[in-house]
């Protein structure tokens, strides 16, 4: 009777396909990054956008000033440079998550701007419209980008230290954002 090696068991195993690519179950790498290149651009792009809107009030929104009333009147301390700090940070973190440049840093950036928008939202319930499941959606997208990489098709992977994704920079950076959202939520009224 021969015995199967555990290679052609692992890959035709009902746990799932392999990345290697041995056996008839196997799932191309390519993939994985073609989906998380997906992500990054959509995520990444919506938060670009909201930016915008705050920074220079395009697509309908309010401004600096327009949004820094908004700030003030949702408790937080100089509402208008608040907004330029949200918008920054929305823009710059959205366009780092959609390029995936210095990735898990710019998912620990959409994750601090998102956690204070879920505080502004909190109470109105889980759905629209005065619900914050959207805002909660962006910051689970944003930290799993920051915990999983970028993928291949992406600009860290030309940077010598971000080039091998480690676990322990999603981390780290995830809760350098959770810490930031929090110190600004601490000057929230």
């Amino acid at each position: 009777m021969p015995s199967s090696s555990p290679s052609t068991t692992a890959a035709t195993s009902p746990a799932g396909p392999t990345r290697n690519g041995s056996g008839p179950a196997a799932t191309s790498p390519h993939a994985y990054d073609a989906g998380l290149l997906l992500l990054r651009l959509v995520l990444g792009l919506t938060m670009a956008a909201h930016g915008s809107q705050k920074l220079f009030g395009w697509f309908g929104g309010g401004g600096i000033d327009g949004t820094g009333q908004f700030f003030t009147m949702s408790g937080y301390p100089a509402g208008n440079a608040m907004a330029v700090v949200a918008g920054l940070t929305e823009v710059l973190g959205g366009l780092g998550l959609a390029v995936g440049l210095l990735t898990p840093l710019a998912g620990a950036a959409v994750v601090g701007t998102m956690v204070n928008a879920i505080a502004v939202t909190w109470g109105g319930g889980f759905f629209a419209p005065k619900g914050n499941e959207y805002e909660l959606l962006l910051t689970a997208g944003a930290a799993a980008l920051a915990l999983t990489g970028p993928g291949r098709y992406a600009v860290d992977r030309f940077l010598p230290v971000l080039k091998a994704h480690r676990l322990a920079y999603g981390v780290a950076a995830v809760l350098v954002g959770l810490a930031t959202a929090g110190v600004i939520l601490l000057l929230r009224k």
